[in-house]
């Protein structure tokens, strides 16, 4: 590759960065593959050369790339269908009528990557900017996730990398390979909870969901213990949010790695093995945002109040991930292909922690300057997926994929929040490649996510399925 070719690599390099969005992912929060050539045969990926999409998969597969250079542009195209139910009984802790649905209006995310590859003797080395993954829906001010009070529900998260590989052949029959990741997480919320759920974390008795506590709860109780008998909590409204396709208002930035090795065991079989790090991420913050409640006061009404101030996400990671996986070729024209991943989601995902400072303005009266600490358990279970697919050369130019990709949900029901419904469990994929010449290709991907229906400790009853597509352009030198 020139230099000019290598300019606008780097140009498309910043691009996708810069359009990197929100996503809902399918394998807890990361995706269930990279790259359609993998995501077509159930995100198997960790032992063959799948393209550039081996910087976040093995990156010791792009080892594997036959000629002296590849740049991959890719567009991914998720279609989550998320719906809540409210408890079956009324009354009940959103204080809502019973068997109401709410269905999330977040149905498409869009998520471009790219990545360039280049042989340099006995090394390989590049860039590349991909999606991680994340979660996303929104339930609109109307439905019954409004607690009768016009709250829109929203939420997007959004993990993404950029990705510098360093590859080398040991000898003919082994690559090994690491990565320098600097990674970026946004997010986006604006949670509503009824005034149940919100004493449900301040009171030490109750506590069943999480915990708040902090200078704006000794106020808050101080304050309704002035209130006349009767005197009630309609809601708590927390709101940071931008409302952009493409960034998250509470933001952090970090680094990670990966390490992996591919072996040719023999001439039909490789086998593949990596470790993705826990990432290093400073805390999300965000300022100029609000909290929000308001008091049923008896002979005086409804009484909201609204806090400016800042919001900080403490200690908000991405988990680390050890896979291995096979790629044989039992006859010519085919490639029969198997991963298998363990997520760590325990690690990171014990429970999501918040801070809301308000700030000195005299709007936020006497609690101006204070501080709420809140923390929604979330107790994920670490979560391993099995990814098989199967690949056939119809012809010279085309090749056929599908498989499958199987897992465990990692979110236990008692704590599972719709707002962040990382339910998915099994997929159906498939997909093909069409070479127009021996230089450039172009590959697709459409993945099925089967519906996962549970009820949380709430009472609330969650769905959630998706159907998914990627395409890639490629192009060697």
């Amino acid at each position: 590759m020139n230099i000019q070719h290598l300019h606008r690599a780097l140009i498309a390099a910043c691009v996708a960065a810069c359009a990197a969005s929100p996503l809902v992912a399918t394998n807890g929060m990361n995706m269930e593959g990279y790259g359609p050539v993998a995501t077509a045969l159930g995100g198997a990926s960790l032992a063959y050369d799948n393209g550039t999409a081996g910087l976040i998969n093995n990156p010791a597969t792009l080892g594997l790339m036959p000629g002296q250079a590849r740049l991959d542009l890719a567009l991914g195209v998720l279609g989550p269908d998320i719906s809540v139910r409210s408890p079956a009984t009324a009354p009940n802790l959103f204080n809502v009528p019973a068997n109401q649905t709410a269905k999330s209006s977040a149905t498409a995310f869009y998520m471009p990557a790219m990545g360039y590859t280049r042989r340099g003797g006995d090394f390989v080395y590049g860039l590349g900017v991909f999606g991680q993954g994340g979660m996303g829906c929104e339930y609109d001010a109307d439905s019954w996730r409004g607690l009768g009070f016009g709250l829109k529900n929203r939420t997007e998260v959004s993990i993404g990398r950029v990705i510098v590989p360093v590859v080398y052949r040991v000898s003919e029959k082994l690559q090994i390979a690491a990565t320098a990741d600097f990674v970026w997480a946004g997010m986006d919320l604006k949670m509503a909870m009824s005034g149940n759920q919100f004493f449900d974390l301040v009171m030490p008795s109750s506590q069943r969901f999480g915990r708040a506590g902090g200078s704006i709860v000794q106020s808050f109780g101080q304050i309704m213990a002035t209130m006349p008998p009767g005197t009630s909590v309609d809601y708590a409204y927390f709101n940071f949010s931008n409302g952009s396709d493409f960034t998250g208002k509470a933001r952090g930035y970090g680094y990670a790695g990966k390490l992996g090795l591919v072996y040719q065991a023999s001439p039909d079989l490789s086998l593949g093995l990596t470790y993705h790090t826990q990432t290093d991420l400073g805390d999300l913050r965000s300022s100029g945002d609000t909290m929000s409640f308001q008091l049923n006061i008896p002979g005086m009404g409804q009484v909201p109040q609204t806090l400016t101030g800042d919001f900080r996400i403490h200690n908000f990671q991405w988990p680390a991930l050890l896979g291995a996986g096979l790629a044989w070729h039992p006859a010519p024209r085919w490639m029969l292909v198997a991963d298998v991943r363990e997520i760590f989601w325990k690690s990171v995902m014990a429970d999501f922690a918040l801070t809301f400072t308000a700030s000195a303005a005299a709007t936020n009266g006497p609690f101006a300057g204070q501080t709420l600490d809140a923390v929604l358990f979330q107790a994920w279970k670490n979560q391993t997926v099995v990814q098989l697919g199967a690949a056939y050369e119809a012809t010279d130019r085309l090749t056929l994929r599908f498989g499958g990709n199987f897992a465990n949900n990692p979110v236990p029901d008692t704590y599972l929040n719709c707002l962040f419904p990382a339910i998915v469990k099994n997929h159906l994929t498939a997909g093909f490649g069409w070479k127009f010449d021996e230089r450039s290709s172009v590959n697709f991907s459409a993945v099925y996510g089967f519906a996962v229906d549970t009820v949380n400790g709430s009472g609330a009853a969650v769905s959630h399925r998706q159907t998914n597509f990627q395409v890639m352009y490629s192009r060697s030198y």
